[in-house]
């Protein structure tokens, strides 16, 4: 599928939800007085903000792919540091010793997270913390509604069937993390948010899951498609008494630290 730049602004319309299990995990992280922490897919800067109001007295370096992202969060957070990079291809080009090592909603993105884990602890000195949150929601029903709709013969001819996410399965991050870390914690957490509308759902997707799809249609084919999306999102998530939706969206979390020597 055609990769293309990051929309800031449609990500950002969700931002309290997006923003929630940033907290949540940072709360999870119990180093005292950290020096220096980097925050890897840091999109608009909301997560690395969250790190430098709970570690205030540590420099935090944000860094992401999308230079729209980047731009933003220049723009919004002046009093911290960000970086174009690339976390699939360059995190061996940045520094080794950082005390907090931290990913929130960024590494569905990236492939091959065998490698890319080992990467993201190497960055760490001994005693860091690696504190990593994914989305976990691809038996979800906007997930697979997503999938059944982009299958059917009108929209398949336009998409790669090349994998747009690339989590692993829950066993084999606990199989990894034993090989490259001396203590780990994984949990998983389902947030239910309230959706106003089933539109709402797809403003959500827009940010996130349904980019690549959009990203290799032309605008009139978005609009078609987005309507059989809508369709389906009827269908699949039924209205409360009170006329909204609630939409669940579960989260893998980890936090692991490097072997002692």
């Amino acid at each position: 599928m055609v990769a293309k730049d990051w929309s800031t602004d449609q990500y950002l319309k969700f931002a309290d939800e997006r923003t929630q299990p940033s907290l949540d995990l940072v709360n999870r992280i119990l180093i005292e007085n950290p020096q220096k922490i980097i925050d890897i897919g840091c999109g608009p800067g909301i997560s690395t903000s969250v790190l430098a109001q709970r570690f205030p007295n540590a420099y935090i370096l944000g860094i992401d792919n999308s230079p729209n992202m980047i731009e933003t969060a220049k723009s919004e957070y002046p009093e911290l540091d960000f970086l174009l990079c690339d976390a699939g291809k360059e995190l061996d080009t940045l520094d080794d010793d950082f005390d907090i090592v931290f990913s929130n909603a960024c590494i569905q993105w990236v492939p091959d997270h065998h490698q890319l884990l080992r990467n993201m602890m190497e960055r760490l000195k001994p005693g860091g913390i690696l504190a990593i949150q994914t989305p976990y929601n691809f038996s979800e029903p906007i997930q697979k509604v997503i999938e059944e709709v982009s299958s059917r013969e009108k929209w398949a001819v336009h998409f790669n069937p090349s994998q747009n996410f690339h989590n692993l399965e829950e066993e084999e991050y606990y199989d990894l993390l034993a090989e490259i870390s001396g203590a780990f914690l994984i949990w998983r957490t389902t947030y239910f948010h309230t959706m106003k509308s089933h539109q709402d759902i797809i403003e959500w997707a827009k940010g996130t899951g349904l980019r690549p799809y959009l990203n290799a249609l032309s605008e009139e084919e978005q609009a078609a498609f987005l309507e059989d999306i809508h369709t389906e999102l009827v269908k699949a998530y039924p209205q409360q008494k009170n006329g909204e939706i609630i939409f669940r969206f579960p989260r893998l979390f980890f936090t692991a630290t490097p072997f002692k020597y």
